[in-house]
């Protein structure tokens, strides 16, 4: 399957997990209904400089974040690190996290969120 980036679907969201302004999700692929994976994400996020996601924890599952562009603040379960183009994050299984785009240009994430198989 295909998909061309304009028949993408997006939503935004404020204040995402307790974090700052909003973010955007561009869904690359319906996770209900287009995927055979458990994939509980696919999508791209953006978030303006100085948006936030808060921190929060993935019980039995992983996510991953590929930074697009931009540069961002992670919190890795209590550790701040300074991320930018290229770099990759692998969180979950009870750990937390948090996101802060630290500008001046948009941080674009690729995201994915695959739950443990039981």
């Amino acid at each position: 399957m295909i998909r061309k980036a304009n028949e993408c679907v997006s939503e935004v969201r404020e204040n995402m997990r307790g974090g700052e302004k909003s973010v955007k999700i561009t869904h690359f692929f319906d996770e209900k209904n287009e995927l055979n994976s458990p994939a509980r994400l696919c999508a791209r996020l953006e978030l303006e400089p100085g948006a936030s996601i808060g921190f929060h924890q993935h019980e039995k599952e992983e996510e991953i974040f590929v930074v697009l562009s931009g540069r961002a603040v992670i919190d890795d379960n209590g550790t701040e690190v300074e991320v930018a183009p290229g770099d990759a994050i692998l969180t979950g299984n009870g750990a937390g996290h948090a996101v802060k785009s630290l500008g001046p240009e948009t941080l674009q994430l690729m995201a994915i969120i695959v739950p443990f198989a039981e």
